[in-house]
């Protein structure tokens, strides 16, 4: 991949930052899963299910990930929908984010991160540090976009703070470049190497290339765009099958599976250890070395 010139390193632009794939994973490239949790308390589809019942099924996904060949995991809260903007979740998500990544960590031993949606960057990092995950997916780090919510307003200022407040500097920011389910009529004006550089600039660890919904696999020529335009690790976001993650995998430094592996293609279905296997041996041929 292209990156930026030594001469703009040096000028400070870029400041050198450790590679966070290769800090967390050991490994170059990865292949990461996402754990679709069932309704958390406090959201309006939850039944009063027992937690432990919830990180049972959670323990459950997350080995099928792993036993299929994934390095790593993202535990997501993606049922409570609609989602809350950034600063209005209650205790009780972070706290049951906590509870369940923390369960999972022990259970099986994987590398895991955090998202809460709708882009509560804050809600994250409490979450993974109680939990003990070694970093968090923002879907907006910087500049701003119209999403189901509303306006959807860059978190890094606030969240970087609140990082700092804690002691949670280990955990590390996976920043979307060009969010989907959302418009970036907003920010429209500005390239996609000035959006770029803005997270980076702004201290994401890792960035990502996604489509425009979940489930849509990003273009080539976006995440080609990214990369060209940052020192950081590119991870791929959504859209990714075992068909299309040989071609896109030399482009980028990992992929972030999810619908493709369920068993009815969907993201609310469950996590089919064959469909992994599949991807990550498709992945494997394009030259990912596997744990």
């Amino acid at each position: 991949m292209v990156r930026p010139t030594e001469g703009e390193r040096a000028l400070g632009v870029f400041p050198p930052r450790p590679n966070a794939i290769e800090a967390l994973f050991g490994t170059p490239k990865v292949v990461i899963g996402v754990v679709h949790l069932p309704p958390l308390p406090g959201s309006p589809h939850y039944e009063g299910v027992a937690l432990d019942e919830i990180c049972a099924f959670a323990v459950e996904e997350a080995r099928a990930y792993l036993d299929g060949g994934c390095h790593g995991l993202i535990v997501e809260n993606h049922w409570d929908i609609p989602f809350l903007k950034p600063g209005e979740h209650g205790y009780e998500t972070a706290a049951a984010m906590a509870v369940i990544t923390d369960r999972v960590r022990h259970a099986t031993g994987g590398r895991l991160g955090v998202s809460v949606l709708s882009n509560a960057a804050e809600c994250s990092i409490a979450s993974a540090w109680s939990g003990g995950a070694g970093f968090v997916r923002v879907n907006q780090w910087a500049n701003a976009y119209v999403a189901n919510e509303g306006i959807i307003e860059g978190q890094s200022a606030h969240a970087s703070r609140y990082r700092s407040r804690i002691g949670a500097g280990p955990v590390k920011v996976f920043a979307d470049v060009h969010v989907k389910h959302g418009s970036h009529a907003i920010v429209a004006d500005r390239t996609l190497a000035e959006q770029t550089e803005d997270a980076e600039f702004f201290g994401a660890d890792v960035l990502i290339a996604t489509g425009s919904r979940t489930g849509d696999a990003a273009a080539l020529d976006e995440v080609e765009g990214i990369a060209a335009h940052t020192t950081l690790p590119v991870v791929i976001g959504s859209g990714i099958t075992a068909g299309n993650v040989g071609g896109l995998l030399p482009a980028c430094d990992g992929v972030i599976v999810a619908s493709s592996v369920k068993d009815n293609g969907r993201w609310w279905g469950r996590v089919d250890a064959a469909k992994v296997r599949e991807l990550t041996a498709a992945a494997a041929r394009a030259g990912v070395v596997l744990p």
